[in-house]
Order: structure tokens, then C-alpha cells, then sequence
């Protein structure tokens, strides 16, 4: 497909205005096309020109790039969508991070391939202790999408307990704690931790905690497409 444009672009730049041209192909020609194109190589061939910029808002486009339960996750993240809505404008909702469960987790696609990601701030899980003052601390910070984090000052022990209800397509997906060692602190621009706030982590059986506890994450890496 890409010795296919090339030719196409070389016959444009170097031919008379009635030559035939990118903009002479048929709208659902290019739509057949890009169909099979990543979401961000789509949006990008949309600026070559009208045709391209016509057939990348094709609801078949679109349509095969949403998770096949995507009528309930519109329901469950947005809620009200106009019935007119396009299948591209439901596509670019629900690749921003969508908000629910009273803020505790936050929901979107991944742009590139259309999988389910899912963010779960430390309020939404069960840890021990964390309304003891004496152990935990929400710190408010902008490195976080959540805008705060638990901060673990000191503890023997601890369990990290969550459920998630969420109609998630079928496919395999992938689970990550985000934790960092010891209290950041601004520095060139970026959070800088210092490793001599960390106390007690080389010591049995403290490996596998840590001082600073944010988000876990639920992604699946696989392209929804039907």
C-alpha cells in the first residue's frame, strides 16, 4: 500500500491540474483503505485533502476500531450521547480519561489500538491502615492523575485489597502497580526522590513495599477489531 501512494503522490507533484490525482479517488475507496490504518495514521492522511478528510469520518471506519461492547461502555462512562454522534466523536470521548466511581478510577481507550485502559486511584482500593494518620498521608501533587497520593510513612505490614466491576471486552490484559521509593521533591523540571528517606526496604520480609503508593492500571495491549 505504501509503493501504491508513493506512486500516487509522484504523479500529483509532477503532473498538469487534469491529471488524476489523490483528490480523484472515491471517498469510499480511501474509507476501504484507511480502514486498516491505525487511528493516528487515519487522522493524519485526513489533512492530504478533501477526499481523505471526508472518508476518515466514515462510521465503518471508526466502528471497527471500538471494542465490540463499546454501546455499553458509552452508556457507562458518558452516559447521554446525542444519537447522531458519530462513530469517530464516541471513539475521541472515550480516548480521554473518563471519571466514575466518585472519582476513585478513571477509564479511557488507548488511542493507538482501541484497547480498554483502566486507572484506580489509592481511594479506590481497601489498605491497611490508610485512614491512620500515624501510617498514611494524601499528598496532593500534579504527577498524579488523580491529583493526590498515598504516602506510606511507616507501617509493619500491609494488604492491598480492590474489586472492579466493569464490563470489559473479552481479551487479555495486563496489571501495573505505579510505586515509587521515598518522598519527591522539584528538581530540573521533574520529581526527584531521595533514596535516604527509604527506610527498612532491604530489610526481610519489607521487599515488595514501598514508601509511596499512587495508582494501579488494567490495560489490555491487544487492537479491538471485529
Amino acid at each position: 500500500m505504501g509503493a501504491s501512494f508513493s506512486a500516487l503522490f509522484i504523479v500529483q507533484d509532477g503532473a498538469s491540474s487534469s491529471s488524476p490525482c489523490l483528490g480523484d479517488l472515491p471517498e469510499s475507496c480511501v474509507a476501504s483503505i484507511i480502514q486498516h490504518l491505525d487511528p493516528p495514521e487515519i487522522c493524519k492522511l485526513a489533512k492530504l485533502n478533501r477526499a481523505f478528510s471526508a472518508a476518515s469520518w466514515a462510521d465503518f471506519v471508526w466502528e471497527s476500531k471500538l471494542p465490540p461492547n463499546y454501546h455499553i461502555l458509552v452508556h457507562k462512562i458518558l452516559g447521554f450521547v446525542p444519537q447522531n454522534l458519530g462513530k469517530r466523536d464516541i471513539y475521541t470521548r472515550l480516548c480521554r480519561p473518563n471519571t466514575f466511581d466518585g472519582g476513585a478510577k478513571k477509564v479511557w481507550l488507548h488511542k493507538s489500538t482501541g484497547g480498554v485502559c483502566m486507572s484506580i486511584s489509592s481511594k479506590g482500593l481497601q489498605i491497611t491502615g490508610i485512614d491512620d494518620r500515624r501510617y498514611w498521608n494524601h499528598i496532593p501533587t500534579n504527577e498524579s492523575r488523580f491529583h493526590s497520593i498515598a504516602y506510606l510513612r511507616q507501617i509493619w505490614w500491609f494488604e492491598v485489597n480492590g474489586e472492579v466491576e466493569f464490563p470489559f471486552p473479552v481479551g487479555t490484559y495486563s496489571v501495573f502497580f505505579r510505586l515509587q521509593l521515598g518522598r519527591a521533591s522539584r528538581g530540573f523540571g521533574r520529581g526527584i526522590c531521595d533514596p535516604k528517606q527509604v527506610h527498612g526496604w532491604d530489610i526481610k520480609p519489607a521487599n515488595g513495599f514501598t514508601t509511596m503508593w499512587e495508582t494501579s492500571t488494567l490495560r489490555t495491549p491487544t487492537h479491538q477489531q471485529r
